[in-house]
């Protein structure tokens, strides 16, 4: 195995990939580790028993490490659906951020690191042609059961150097809001949205703790200043200037 990005500086082979069904990669997904090390979260993504893998891991200092082919499906998505597709792991590559995750604290990423999240995932959706608003987290693809890179990821700084769709927070502000337990066509009309931009979420025109999930994960990658599953009037005006400047 020989590196597929001029970017990786080791490789650290994973026995657990497959073949890819379907068309090529269209997506890229970020995740983090969620371990207390780099190199416990190396060993769990290299053994057959845990059957978890990424085609690339980041660490801390910046360093590269890839693990899987890009060639190869790598088992990083895990059940997971974006925009109809559920066999995530078939059409996308996947980058491990080393980062203790939400049960660490979330603390912020290293520079360096991010630094070199940016630069592979640039690589990446180049040699790919990935579209901008395919570039998504794992939080993204599976909400309620993921919440990685979660909300202290910048992935505002990713747009600002070409990775990934992106448009500047609505601020916060009192107004009207929706939550769980709320009902009507605005409910379904919200759930339109959030399917149109890929998202599942059934149009039910019931807010339930699934939508409530959805809307919590849209927060973590586009409106970060409050994560609460609540959708205030940042949040709805965030997601329609998302929607209306999607790449075409």
């Amino acid at each position: 195995m020989t590196p597929d990005s001029p970017l990786a500086t080791r490789i650290q082979p994973s026995p657990n990939h497959g073949e890819r069904l379907g068309p090529r990669p269209d997506m890229l997904i970020l995740h983090y580790t969620g371990m207390t090390s780099a190199a416990a979260a190396m060993q769990r993504l290299a053994d057959p028993i845990a059957e978890v893998s990424a085609h690339y891991v980041v660490l801390e200092d910046g360093a590269i490490w890839q693990m899987v082919p890009e060639s190869r499906r790598a088992w990083h998505a895990g059940r997971a659906s974006w925009r109809g597709e559920r066999d995530v792991n078939s059409r996308s590559l996947g980058i491990e951020i080393v980062h203790p995750g939400h049960a660490g604290g979330l603390p912020p990423y290293p520079e360096a690191q991010i630094a070199a999240v940016t630069a592979l995932a640039r690589d990446l959706v180049s040699r790919w042609a990935i579209p901008a608003d395919r570039v998504l987290a794992h939080s993204d693809i599976a909400p309620g059961r993921k919440e990685d890179p979660g909300e202290t990821f910048p992935w505002g700084r990713l747009a600002a150097d070409g990775v990934g769709h992106h448009v500047p927070e609505v601020p916060l502000r009192d107004g009207r809001f929706f939550a769980e337990g709320d009902s009507g066509q605005p409910i379904e009309a919200l759930q339109a949205m959030l399917a149109l931009y890929g998202y599942e979420q059934p149009l039910t025109g019931t807010f339930d703790r699934h939508m409530r999930d959805v809307v919590t994960a849209f927060q973590r990658h586009f409106r970060q200043a409050r994560v609460d599953g609540i959708a205030d009037a940042s949040t709805i005006t965030t997601l329609r200037d998302l929607i209306a400047s999607r790449p075409s």
